[in-house]
């Protein structure tokens, strides 16, 4: 399977976010390249992290449904299964956060990599800072996740259900299938509705970074949720766009 497991030195005190868990948390590397394969590997576990690694899609999407990941960084041009497949496949039964790494840096190779339901795109190259930060904001949002009380069947005022322990939103019993960044944005902005919410608010609360006027992850997320709403026919739910502000969510008479 081409696969390998480093572990995380217990020595390291560079990775403040580690302190958010009861154990280092785990990661999940996919990377064809081998020298940048090591020199990630190595970085992530002097910060306390607890890495598997492997260098092709179909091999990572085995590991990925067999074992529990806090966050896999997946690059996209990978052999046996592109790491857009390997997404793909991954989204239909689990929301573990996905950074995608490539240097297609294309706008639409962005998009394309948020509607499959990537968390997060950093385009090569890319510095050890910028990783870092990135990866930090992943893991702390995984972290208040699961600090979060989960609440079921807590039926919203647009007669929508929050199923707080799977992260999923249900109309007439049927699950929309949200991502768990789509399903904070959507609750976000329920519990804020009628009130325009500007991006930088969005980016902070929901996706846990800093807004900048090329990112359009939060874009895409909102055309997932609209879709996703329509799907099992919750057209009354509209999210709308304020212009020169940001999202504002409106319930339809």
């Amino acid at each position: 399977m081409h696969c390998a497991i480093v572990m995380a030195s217990s020595g390291c005190n560079n990775c403040a976010i580690v302190n958010d868990y009861q154990k280092p948390p785990c990661v999940l590397l996919v990377e064809d390249d081998a020298e940048l394969r090591e020199q990630l590997c190595l970085h992530l576990q002097r910060r306390g992290l607890v890495v598997q690694v492997c260098e092709r899609g179909d091999a990572a999407l085995l590991l990925a449904q067999r074992e529990p990941f806090d966050l896999i960084l997946l690059d996209i041009m990978l052999p046996g299964l592109d790491g857009l497949k390997v997404l793909s496949q991954l989204r239909q039964a689990q929301g573990t956060p996905v950074m995608l790494m490539s240097a297609l840096g294309a706008e639409q190779d962005r998009i394309s990599g948020f509607t499959q339901g990537a968390d997060d795109y950093l385009p090569k190259p890319f510095s050890l800072a910028e990783l870092d930060a990135r990866i930090d904001a992943l893991l702390r949002r995984v972290a208040l996740d699961r600090r979060a009380t989960p609440t079921r069947a807590e039926t919203d005022m647009a007669g929508l259900i929050r199923d707080g322990h799977a992260q999923d939103i249900h109309y007439h019993q049927r699950p929309a299938g949200f991502t768990s960044s789509e399903y904070r944005l959507l609750c976000t902005l329920l519990d804020h509705a009628g009130e325009a919410l500007s991006k930088a608010f969005l980016y902070q609360q929901v996706l846990h970074r800093s807004y900048t006027r090329l990112d359009r992850g939060l874009d895409v997320h909102v055309c997932n949720i609209r879709r996703k709403l329509g799907q099992i026919g919750a057209d009354h739910v509209q999210i709308q766009a304020v212009r020169g502000q940001g999202y504002v969510l409106v319930v339809a008479g």
